[in-house]
């Protein structure tokens, strides 16, 4: 029985690598075709076949190189994260609802963010760290919320998956007190300002803040990837994984801080973008399965490649101006979502 349950065992594996392969090399296929396009259109179209040949004009080197570029890779990693964070989240939760909102972290980021919005001013801030002071606020709001939140459920040495989602619950409405006195406080640019960073906006994108998160958000996705096999395991049950060989505490604190770590980065340049954490893991499990070596991997895609193009819907249908990125993801995602509903309900 045994070397019939490992032949078992290795013949599931080889068909999950053979079907796995096809799927996430077809993702990073369409990254890429979104990348291109993203880089080509705008306001002024321009080729990207001649920038990388020199043949481009000034104008157009400086628009790719200065705009263009920092904005399309912020896109990408920010919806590379929320999407990866929707998905663990939800296998580690057991919980298809959940999303990187679900825990806090989001509506942290955005307290702080808010904070320095309104408060900025009257701080009299060095001129060298002015360009970091929102997304530094906003990462230290995500990083309070998920300190809090880990000590909470911590407490006793007892991390409970409950405690942690209904701490989150809790943190959400007190976060969402905090934005709304900041709104009665705020002038009438503050508040434009702090409007639309709510809805999400990469037009803020340059250099000098993108790179740093590019790092912290590269480094967090691979190691929410490395708990791909341990987030399978978890699906038969805390006591099961933990007799397959899973450190079952020491993967709940990874997957819950380090999510924390990549959405607040994400938040912090981006402001709070809807549904794509919650919608973007539910699609690759329609296309490619469950098995969370394939749903973790192709969500990052997807993810990123769908973030590039709400990204470009958004700047493009109004041009010159630009919609809130939030308002595109939410019009693509909503109807997404009450479709899943429908299917589940007539199964």
């Amino acid at each position: 029985m045994n070397s019939e349950a490992t032949r078992a065992t290795v013949s599931s594996s080889f068909e999950v690598r053979r079907h796995l392969n096809p799927g996430i090399a077809a993702l990073a296929v369409f990254l890429a075709l979104v990348c291109t396009i993203a880089m080509s259109s705008g306001a002024v179209p321009l080729s990207v076949f001649d920038v990388m040949t020199g043949s481009a004009t000034e104008l157009e080197t400086t628009i790719f190189n200065e705009i263009r570029s920092p904005r399309v890779l912020l896109a990408g990693f920010v919806g590379a994260a929320l999407a990866l964070a929707g998905a663990v989240l939800q296998g580690l939760f057991r919980n298809p609802l959940a999303d990187p909102g679900l825990i806090g972290v989001s509506s942290g980021g955005a307290l702080g963010a808010i904070a320095m919005i309104v408060l900025g001013a009257a701080l009299n801030l060095p001129d060298w760290l002015s360009p970091y002071a929102l997304p530094l606020a906003a990462i230290a709001g995500a990083l309070a919320v998920t300190l809090f939140l880990y000590s909470f459920a911590s407490y006793y040495g007892q991390f409970n998956i409950v405690t942690v989602l209904l701490v989150g619950i809790a943190i959400n409405a007190l976060a969402t007190v905090g934005i709304g006195a900041f709104q009665y406080l705020s002038d009438d640019a503050q508040l434009r300002t702090l409007v639309f960073w709510m809805m999400g906006s990469f037009g803020r994108a340059n250099w000098t803040t993108v790179l740093p998160s590019v790092v912290l958000i590269s480094t967090g996705i691979l190691i929410l990837l490395r708990q791909a096999k341990n987030l399978d395991r978890m699906q038969l049950g805390e006591k099961e994984a933990f007799h397959l060989g899973v450190d079952v505490r020491l993967a709940k604190r990874t997957i819950i801080l380090v999510s924390a770590a990549i959405v607040g980065a994400g938040v912090a340049l981006s402001g709070i973008v809807a549904f794509v954490g919650l919608v973007v893991p539910h699609l690759i499990r329609l296309m490619l399965g469950a098995q969370h070596t394939v749903v973790l991997a192709g969500s990052a895609l997807l993810g990123a490649a769908l973030m590039i193009l709400a990204d470009l819907i958004a700047r493009m249908i109004v041009a010159p101006a630009e919609l809130p990125v939030s308002l595109v993801t939410s019009a693509i995602g909503a109807p997404f979502f009450l479709w899943l509903i429908t299917r589940s309900k007539l199964r």
